[in-house]
């Protein structure tokens, strides 16, 4: 779990990084999808299905 949740917070700092940076490409494009994976072996996979659930909902009652 240690190690899940740190390359969970490295994957983001670089993606912040690259974001910020405006250097958009297919370096960038690997980061996001590892980060994302990274993320969802954490604990804050739950959480993040909840809130997507929730936003496309009150999308769909608009």
């Amino acid at each position: 779990m240690g190690v899940t949740v740190s390359l969970v917070a490295l994957y983001g700092l670089v993606l912040l990084f690259l974001l910020r940076s405006k250097s958009l490409g297919y370096g960038s494009a690997f980061i996001a999808i590892m980060f994302g994976f990274s993320l969802a072996s954490t604990g804050a996979a739950g959480p993040v299905n909840e809130l997507t659930t929730a936003v496309v909902n009150a999308l769909g009652n608009l």
